[in-house]
């Protein structure tokens, strides 16, 4: 409103005028009636001193009428720069929303990984830990040496053991043959038997007939008779050796099936004794970092009791997103990873899965809706991104991260 009146005031005024009431005039007034002179208002000053008088109002009006120029354009350029930053700002702001509204983001989110208590499989007292906290390992690097002295003896007695069982069966195999050969020699003795008692049973049936017919002798039917009792004994015994040779040769089978079953057995003893020789070098999983060592030289490893943590190399990242950020979001879509670790740097990735079901679903004690109490809450569902590539900086589980993930 100032700005405007001082305009009109301008416009209006005709130029080289000036306000009678100056200063100097006011001045001048003051100084006659100090000096007891009446000055009538109005009345004419002396030429000398309105021609003074004239030229300090003018030059007092001019400077003023500069000044509020002046004004006017300062006032004019920050009223347009205000314009231009605020046109900018507004801009920034749609470009802004056009773009914020393709991502989901969450500051519930967390570097993942399986890590791996590492523990002894066998009982023994540990003679060396070549690796300190924190360390990168690859995989099957040695962690820790336990003293093998005892294992190293129970695979020597498993290994003579089975040379014990193979010495075994090497002499039942021998027995099994020299029987072998019994049985045939027996079955040849009751071949020949059997065809002599034949003959002797021919013999003894044409002797009687000749009795009866009264062409032959008494005694020659008596001696026919005895050979044929003697042949037939000859032939049961033959028969029974036979008998014994194949009952032998099948206890020897059953030794020898015996012994192969020792050699088995003596085979897993040797093979669990060499198993458990190498557990006594702990080594690597896979390739990472191990941490939150317990382990110490000269302490008693048991079977089961954590010595170290591993953190393999694999990392991906668990956000907890709420369950209204879903409906767009799919497996496959683009993530930038924002580390907290890591301000001025961004990670790129993917969504790999979403977990079928909330986190609380899954927790120790998951919520039961149905007691009569039941408050509605946003429910937080786990997210699974993966890194396109691995990186190159040290990330551990736990360690924030905020993802962006571009879902439209």
């Amino acid at each position: 409103m100032e700005v405007h009146r001082i305009v009109t005031l301008l416009r209006d005024m005709p130029h080289g005028q000036v306000d009678a009431s100056a200063p100097d005039a006011r001045s001048s007034d003051t100084g006659a009636k100090a000096r007891g002179e009446t000055r009538y208002e109005g009345a004419p000053r002396n030429p000398t001193e309105a021609r003074h008088a004239g030229r300090s109002d003018k030059r007092s009006s001019q400077q003023d009428v500069d000044s509020w120029r002046s004004k006017l354009r300062r006032h004019a350029k920050v009223a347009g720069v205000a314009a231009v930053m605020f046109v900018a700002a507004v801009a920034a702001g749609v470009v802004w929303w056009l773009n914020a509204r393709q991502y989901e983001s969450t500051d519930d989110a967390f570097v993942d990984a399986r890590t791996v208590s590492i523990s002894s499989q066998i009982n023994g007292a540990i003679v060396d830990v070549p690796i300190t906290d924190n360390q990168v390992v690859d995989a099957g690097g040695v962690l820790l040496h336990i003293d093998d002295r005892d294992y190293r003896a129970a695979v020597d007695l498993a290994t003579a053991q089975i040379d014990q069982a193979q010495a075994s069966i090497a002499n039942l195999d021998a027995q099994i043959e020299a029987q072998q050969a019994r049985i045939e020699q027996a079955e040849k003795q009751v071949t020949e038997a059997q065809a002599a008692l034949t003959f002797a049973q021919e013999e003894d049936a044409r002797a009687q007939d000749l009795v009866k017919k009264g062409a032959g002798t008494q005694q020659r039917a008596q001696q026919t008779g005895s050979d044929l009792r003697q042949k037939q004994a000859t032939y049961d015994g033959a028969q029974a050796n036979l008998v014994a040779a194949q009952k032998q040769i099948a206890v020897l089978k059953t030794q020898r099936d015996g012994a192969g079953s020792q050699l088995e057995q003596a085979k897993a003893s040797a093979e669990q004794a060499h198993a458990n020789l190498a557990r006594t070098t702990v080594t690597a999983p896979t390739a990472g970092r191990v941490t939150k060592i317990t382990a110490a030289k000269g302490a008693y490893a048991q079977t089961g009791q954590s010595l170290m943590m591993f953190v393999p190399r694999e990392l991906w990242v668990t956000a907890n997103y709420k369950e209204s950020q879903l409906a767009y979001m799919r497996p496959g879509q683009p993530v930038e990873i924002r580390v907290d670790a890591y301000s001025d740097r961004s990670f790129r990735g993917h969504v790999d899965s979403i977990q079928a079901g909330s986190g609380a679903a899954f927790s120790l004690l998951p919520p039961e809706n149905a007691t009569g109490n039941f408050v509605k809450v946003v429910q937080r569902v786990p997210v699974k991104i993966v890194f396109d590539e691995a990186p190159e900086v040290y990330l551990g589980p736990g360690m924030s991260v905020v993802p962006y993930v571009k879902v439209q």
